[in-house]
């Protein structure tokens, strides 16, 4: 069997130890040996999130941790402001509107980052706002928002700042206690490089307040039940034993490499990979782009959609489609996760090389690779 590789943003590679660990005998979640891998876990979390607040952990996507945000503090006719600049933007108005909430959103291009002005206008105009709801790093588009600025922005207004960091989270910077963010929800399946189905939300205190007032009802979302299950060392409910196993395995070794280093590793192949695109004579999609991935517009005579069939079925190389309206249009190249080795992105480019080569565009060959090598070799 050849061999494959995956360049999309989730589910992202995960190394052969979290692997050996996930493949171990499944705990009880009721034994003392469960409880002190939940405590291992949840102050390893802490150390990821860059908090002091607990990190409770869910079973469910990252969708799951969204939507317990919603239900544990707000109301039905709250007032909220989320920014929608790309499909994960617009699942925070979903949500909102789902339950109820008066959400006003602030809509951005997609593949620009939202101006912080634009959001402190919208904010003076809306009157009491319950919350400003954010998105890190943007999956749709590649694009990385200005979250220490927008938290003091809502700070200043006095509503709860809540972000979804979902796929930002262990790629880019985020200290959510230095910058005035209440709420940070996250998933598994992304920088932390297991299969899909966990879901993490920390909260600050100001956050925890509002939840006393929310009135939306909630069961197995309830945080409160969460929190007090986690004060006793277990889970409210059935939790995904296995999930967990591999989640202590991957937060131990975020530990061990650092969390700086994590984040200098995923800006080096991000750098060197846009320093390949270029070389190329193609142009960045994110006008602020994100470590996470990089999104690529292509020219608009070129058809995405059989670019990206030639690279899978020739090369054996995943890359990420465009999103919605941008279907056929962006590539995403991802580089998330600490398992993605820098000269991974030497093949990602170089099967790029090779499908627009075989779809006819002219283009320096060779030049896309040798750029990211040269990024690659650059002191670190």
């Amino acid at each position: 069997m050849s061999k494959t590789f995956n360049f999309v943003p989730g589910p992202t590679p995960i190394p052969d130890r979290i692997n050996r660990r996930m493949a171990e005998p499944v705990l009880s979640h009721r034994s003392a040996e469960f409880s002190r891998l939940l405590e291992r876990v949840s102050d390893n979390l802490r150390y990821l999130f860059q908090t002091q607040n607990d990190v409770l952990v869910l079973t469910a996507s990252g969708t799951g941790a969204m939507e317990a945000a919603i239900v544990n503090l707000m109301s039905s006719g709250d007032r909220v402001v989320a920014i929608r600049a790309g499909k994960f933007g617009g699942r925070w108005v979903e949500l909102c509107r789902t339950f109820g909430i008066d959400v006003i959103p602030v809509d951005v291009p997609w593949g620009e980052a939202v101006d912080p002005r634009q959001v402190e206008t919208v904010l003076n105009a809306s009157g009491s706002v319950t919350a400003l709801l954010a998105t890190h790093s943007e999956t749709s588009t590649g694009v990385l928002h200005d979250i220490e600025t927008l938290g003091k922005i809502a700070r200043e207004h006095g509503c709860l700042f809540v972000v979804d960091s979902i796929s930002g989270m262990g790629a880019n910077e985020l200290r959510p206690d230095d910058w005035n963010v209440d709420v940070v929800v996250a998933g598994s399946q992304k920088g932390l490089m297991l299969p899909p189905g966990l879901a993490f939300i920390s909260m600050s205190t100001r956050a925890w307040e509002q939840t006393g007032k929310a009135s939306i009802p909630s069961y197995y979302f309830s945080l409160k039940r969460a929190k007090d299950a986690l004060l006793k060392g277990y889970t409210p409910y059935t939790p995904a034993v296995t999930l967990l196993s591999g989640l202590d395995e991957a937060l131990a070794e975020v530990r061990e490499i650092g969390l700086e280093a994590v984040y200098a590793h995923h800006a080096r192949l991000a750098q060197a990979t846009r320093a390949g695109i270029a070389a190329l004579g193609l142009s960045l999609f994110a006008r602020t782009p994100s470590n996470v991935l990089t999104s690529v517009a292509l020219p608009s005579e070129l058809n995405g959609n059989a670019l990206l069939k030639i690279i899978k079925s020739e090369c054996g190389v995943t890359i990420a489609n465009g999103m919605d309206d941008y279907r056929g249009k962006v590539i995403r190249i991802a580089h998330l996760g600490y398992a993605v080795s820098p000269f991974d992105m030497l093949a990602a480019i170089s099967a790029l090389e090779y499908g627009l080569d075989k779809m006819g565009v002219m283009f320096d060959f060779g030049a896309g690779v040798a750029a990211v090598h040269r990024g690659l070799m650059q002191k670190r």
